[in-house]
């Protein structure tokens, strides 16, 4: 896919995953929307990348925020090409019985109504212009349980039937919808799991981890018409072959 003049947005773009696939597709030649609640880290970022970003600050579980970004980002580089839905936060990791509700409850806004809250707000664009492709970050945690991750667990298993439920709805209108399970990723959510010391997940090493610009140069891939076969679906980071086609190894 050639990224000059298209636009892409990327939700939790402060740090991590998200940080790098803006760095990513700006070098590809893309605008940039970049969507956090850390305002000043996104400035940061923006200004890192240049006058093709854009740094919005949002709350994903908020939709009239989220629709106000993707208005702005619209106003401002005339549509969106690729939603990229990265936005997600680990806690609580507790046992179930133990686990606060409110927290729990909070989990679930900003990983599974902030990707509905994302779709929401593009789709209909997308529509109009004949396609699209929105990408979500999922997980192996989508498909197992995890020991203390009760929320977590059940937040991606809804996103990712979020991604199959939108390519039912929308692929006979152009729009792409993929999920990426990236594996386990050096990024701060880790450093959050390692200090909770519960399930074997916390106890891995640092080096056991990828960099965060792998899945994001994943991402890149995912846009293109080599992951057409995937659409629908979910592409799983750890088998080599897809890293290999992909160029990661």
């Amino acid at each position: 896919m050639e990224f000059k003049g298209k636009t892409v947005v990327i939700t939790g773009a402060s740090r991590g995953i998200g940080a790098q696939a803006a760095r990513v597709f700006a070098a590809a030649g893309a605008n940039v929307a970049l969507l956090a609640r850390s305002v000043d880290s996104l400035e940061t970022l923006a200004a890192e990348i240049g006058g093709n970003a854009l740094a919005l600050a949002c709350d994903v579980s908020d939709y009239g925020a989220v629709a106000a970004a993707v208005q702005q980002t619209v106003e401002r580089f005339g549509g969106i090409d690729v939603l990229i839905n990265n936005a997600g936060v680990i806690d609580p990791i507790a046992h179930l019985a133990d686990a606060d509700p409110e927290d729990w409850g909070r989990l679930i806004d900003i990983n599974v109504k902030g990707v509905f809250n994302g779709m929401r707000a593009v789709v209909p664009l997308m529509r109009q212009a004949g396609g699209g492709s929105v990408l979500t970050v999922s997980s192996g945690a989508a498909h197992g349980p995890i020991e203390a991750w009760s929320a977590y667990c059940a937040s991606k298993a809804g996103a990712a039937m979020l991604t199959a439920c939108l390519d039912k709805e929308e692929r006979g209108n152009g729009i792409r919808a993929i999920g990426l399970s990236p594996g386990t990723v050096a990024t701060q959510m880790q450093r959050e799991i390692k200090a909770s010391g519960i399930n074997p997940i916390s106890e891995l090493d640092w080096d056991d981890h990828i960099p965060a610009d792998w899945p994001a140069r994943a991402l890149l891939w995912m846009c293109s018409s080599d992951a057409d076969g995937f659409v629908g679906s979910e592409i799983k980071l750890r088998d080599k072959e897809i890293r290999k086609r992909m160029g990661l190894i």
